[in-house]
């Protein structure tokens, strides 16, 4: 399976305990193509876009296209970001631009540290 950055894929989450993301849901692949061993990506899940979640600085709105085929406006959930075998993935659905990569890399860095001043 050649599994790419910045493309959309259903990833099987299950099993989940307490408040990890859970069930069968699109993910964006946000590891460097040229990093990585063993089988293992590294995602952002996708959920359904709330209004609440403009509170939330871990949390991108992503509206859906043609491109990104996301049957309705949703978010990337960065606090969530995950490592999972390649056997998780059901199938491509769509892709995101480098640039919505690149805002995805520092929304994460920021959930490691908000003193990170990234460009």
């Amino acid at each position: 399976m050649n599994i790419k950055q910045g493309e959309i894929w259903l990833v099987n989450f299950n099993p989940n305990v307490g408040n990890e993301t859970q069930k069968t849901r699109p993910c964006v692949v946000v590891n460097d193509n040229s990093l990585g061993r063993f089988g293992l990506k590294i995602v952002v899940p996708i959920t359904t876009w709330k209004e609440q979640f403009l509170n939330y600085p871990w949390i991108i709105k992503v509206e859906n296209n043609p491109t990104n085929r996301l049957s309705k406006v949703s978010a990337f959930e960065c606090f969530q970001i995950k490592s999972f075998s390649t056997e998780r993935f059901v199938k491509q659905i769509g892709k995101i631009s480098e640039k919505e990569i690149l805002e995805i890399h520092q929304t994460v860095a920021k959930t490691l540290s908000p003193k990170y001043k990234l460009a």
